[in-house]
């Protein structure tokens, strides 16, 4: 082959050979602004998007100190949200999904969390005065130091719960599973806790004065230095349950089971001091 032709051959190749380097190139970015496209919203989207009233889920946003007064949030996916002083005041949140939600010293008060999911939930600090959480799950939930008199959790799941420290003055908690939660040192004068399952709770220097408590399940659990004064236990299940220290003076324990019950040092029904 002549010289000058197998220059230009070469020549030609190269060219072609740089076109389709180009075309590669220019497919890549096409495909990658395709995919750019179709890849999922990223967090801070989601979080514009749920301030804004357009979306009611956002999983796992920062939403600290939001302000979601009377924000209708039913059945909203905030699982793992940081939402530690929101004020959620009104909101509705029933059949919500709160799961492991960070709501320290968040104000819930009156909001409605019916049946809302907030198995392993913080709410330390929360406010939940007249709130209404009934058939609401709080396994492993933490509601230390938490406001919810008046509140309502009927038939709620609060299994090792902590809710240490916490005022419930007057809740109306029928029903509710409370077996191997910790209420020590927390308020519940006044409150309605028939048929709750306390089996294994830890009930130290709580205050159950006329609560409500009959037909409950108090199976093991330890209540030392607790006040029953005139509570109702009619009917309930006190075996080997510890009440040393506690005052249960004018209680009514009728038809309540005491075998093994602990009452050394507590004020006893009619005054006298256990043995």
């Amino acid at each position: 082959m002549h010289p000058r032709t197998t220059t230009r051959a070469t020549s030609t190749i190269r060219v072609l050979l740089g076109l389709g380097a180009a075309l590669v190139l220019l497919f890549a970015a096409v495909a990658v602004t395709v995919a750019d496209q179709s890849a999922p919203p990223t967090s801070a989207s989601d979080r514009d998007a749920f301030l804004a009233g357009t979306s009611k889920d956002c999983p796992g946003c920062d939403l600290r100190e939001a302000k979601l007064k009377r924000r209708d949030l039913s059945g909203a996916d905030l699982t793992g949200a940081d939402l530690s002083g929101a004020i959620l005041h009104r909101a509705k949140l029933a059949n919500a999904r709160l799961d492991h939600a960070k709501l320290q010293d968040a104000n819930l008060n009156k909001a409605d969390l019916k049946r809302a999911s907030l198995t392993g939930a913080d709410l330390t600090g929360a406010l939940l005065y007249g709130a209404d959480l009934s058939g609401a799950r709080l396994e492993g939930a933490v509601l230390m130091q938490v406001h919810m008199a008046h509140s309502r959790l009927t038939r709620a799941v609060l299994r090792g719960a902590d809710l240490s420290l916490s005022t419930m003055m007057d809740a109306e908690m029928a029903g509710s599973d409370l077996s191997h939660a910790r209420l020590k040192q927390s308020n519940l004068s006044g409150a309605n806790l028939s048929r709750c399952d306390f089996t294994a709770a830890v009930l130290d220097g709580a205050g159950f004065v006329r609560a409500r408590l009959n037909d409950a399940k108090l199976k093991g659990v330890s209540a030392r230095q607790a006040d029953f004064y005139e509570a109702n236990l009619s009917g309930s299940d006190m075996t080997d349950a510890d009440f040393r220290g506690s005052r249960l003076l004018q209680a009514d324990l009728e038809g309540a089971v005491t075998e093994g019950i602990k009452t050394k040092g507590a004020v006893l029904v009619d005054g006298t001091i256990g043995q």
